[in-house]
């Protein structure tokens, strides 16, 4: 017969083991929640706060590089972020380079990574010790990843542990530098989609891939094989949807930020994520009215029956596309169905837009977060450019429901009547906005570069409050356990109260930057500042 204390401790565990399942969600294998990309998760039992100096809270700490502006995914017990290669994981590996590293879920332990060099055309082509900014996406035993040089890849989420599992063998060449010149060997003009015959340049030593090396499958050029041109940092989330890969170009103006080297290239582009193979892009001519680059990636929702890809261009002008049906024979590349299209700012210029190039007064509106679906509507956050554009932006939700009807006007602005029946409300933020909304429970939260947190009525757009943050935020805001994370470009990090009244729960300073958005899975939270990743858990 069991003792008391005996059967007090089997019920002690036993509450242990039933509180375990229940604060576990899942992974988080995209940024953003699910196809819509609403910054929210249903994980559970996360803590208020964390210490990096004293280890509370911590469940492991890794070392990054010297810049970090990827958000982490966690999938298939892997955590995978972008970063740089300032500090090195694998000596053969020197000097600045692009660096996607994946680290075991549960340890922390340093799996392999992903090497890429940097391109040399241009330094606003590749900018300098910005690394691999795009966040990875995983399905299985896959990750598919936009690195620093514009290049689409399919990677093996085993790494090279268990050999080189092709088709794709050339990962030698793909890594090694080329004598004085800082960048790989060249592949032959004309190849688009891996394997490409690779061309060594002379005197170069091919690097040896190492069981800590990427393992690629297949890569698709976006230069060279859809004709685009990235700008200061190839930045994409893909959105996966069946067999195919929607992501947006990142094609943008050149080093003058004048002109558009390629203004036949698309914006948003359709791969087939089985052999990485270009299937359709948008038709819209969006190329020649891009302020800066295309730094929005894509989403998806079902409106009226109908699965619609949403798409925030660099133009200012959020589309919504049918998704693609069919495949189109080889050698052909289909043409993106155009839904609506809604002008986030009607009121700026639309022709000869680089004119207000430093113009913080005047100008058109670039668009950096992702349009969030939520309830047949979608929250967008755009407004004057960071680094080139006027200061105005705006939080803005419109009707995806009606614009998506047939026999809606296809261009919908709020000067038009479709414009007036398609925004719902516009709310005023204080400054340039890089952010993409979280919305929950009937609020939107969103943060802004003129340092300022934002709850917002989501029915109405009415501010319910605003919090003073430290520093511009480049992240967005995440929901999860009934809180909100945020970290700030100023290294404050903020964990408020998911509530209509403010309540701040905790303000820590990481003293690092803060670029990349916080995410939780499987009961952890994971914060990444520019050099160190941080895996948080109650303790």
């Amino acid at each position: 017969m069991q003792s008391s204390s005996t059967r007090a401790l089997l019920a002690a565990s036993l509450a242990v083991v039933i509180g375990t399942f229940r604060t576990v969600a899942a992974d988080q294998p995209q940024w953003g929640h699910a196809w819509t990309r609403n910054m929210v998760s249903t994980e559970k039992g996360l803590p208020d706060s964390f210490d990096p100096k004293t280890g509370r809270n911590l469940k492991w700490t890794a070392k990054l590089g010297t810049e970090t502006h990827s958000t982490p995914i966690i999938a298939g017990g892997r955590v995978y972020i972008g970063t740089n290669n300032g500090e090195p994981r694998d000596p053969k590996h020197q000097g600045d380079r692009g660096v996607l590293m994946c680290f075991d879920e549960q340890t922390g332990n340093f799996l392999w990574q992903l090497v890429v060099p940097k391109r040399e055309e241009d330094p606003y082509f590749d900018w300098p010790r910005s690394g691999i900014s795009s966040t990875a996406t995983v399905e299985g035993d896959r990750v598919y990843l936009v690195s620093n040089r514009g290049e689409v890849l399919c990677l093996d989420t085993r790494g090279m542990a268990d050999g080189n599992d092709g088709p794709f063998l050339d990962e030698g060449a793909r890594m090694t530098v080329a004598p004085g010149s800082g960048a790989p060997p060249r592949p032959v003009p004309g190849a688009e989609i891996n394997p490409l015959p690779l061309a060594p340049p002379p005197g170069a030593e091919l690097l040896k891939p190492g069981p800590t090396d990427a393992d690629i499958l297949w890569v698709f050029d976006l230069v060279t094989g859809a004709g685009t041109w990235p700008h200061d940092a190839a930045h994409s989330s893909i959105l996966i949807h069946g067999d195919h890969l929607y992501l947006n170009s990142c094609t943008g103006v050149d080093n003058t930020h004048k002109r558009i080297r390629k203004p036949d290239a698309p914006s948003l582009v359709v791969l087939d994520k089985r052999t990485g193979r270009l299937l359709a892009r948008d038709d819209e001519r969006i190329a020649p009215n891009i302020f800066h680059c295309t730094w929005s990636s894509p989403s998806l929702a079902t409106v009226n029956g109908r699965p619609l890809i949403f798409f925030a261009a660099g133009n200012g002008v959020v589309y919504a596309f049918d998704t693609l049906r069919t495949n189109p024979p080889p050698g052909e590349v289909l043409k993106l169905s155009k839904v609506f299209e809604f002008d986030f700012d009607p009121t700026a210029p639309k022709e000869n837009v680089h004119r207000y190039n430093s113009n913080r007064r005047e100008g058109p509106s670039n668009i950096y977060g992702m349009p969030v679906f939520h309830e047949g509507r979608l929250y967008v956050a755009g407004g004057g450019d960071l680094w080139w554009g006027k200061n105005e932006a705006w939080l803005k939700c419109i009707d995806a429901t009606a614009l998506a009807r047939p026999g809606a006007h296809p261009l919908a602005s709020e000067g038009s009547v479709a414009g007036a029946e398609g925004l719902l409300w516009s709310y005023p933020l204080e400054k340039h906005v890089m952010s993409t909304a979280a919305v929950y429970e009937g609020m939107v939260f969103m943060a802004d570069c003129g340092r300022t947190f934002h709850c917002v009525e989501a029915r109405t757009g009415q501010r319910l409050w605003t919090h003073e943050i430290k520093g511009e935020v480049w992240a967005s805001p995440y929901v999860a356990d009934g809180k909100v994370y945020l970290g700030t470009r100023g290294g404050a990090f903020y964990v408020f109260a998911a509530r209509r009244e403010k309540k701040v729960l905790a303000e820590l300073e990481l003293v690092s930057p803060i670029s990349g958005t916080a995410t939780a899975a499987n009961g952890v939270l994971y914060v990444a500042t520019m050099s160190h990743l941080y895996a948080v858990q109650e303790r």
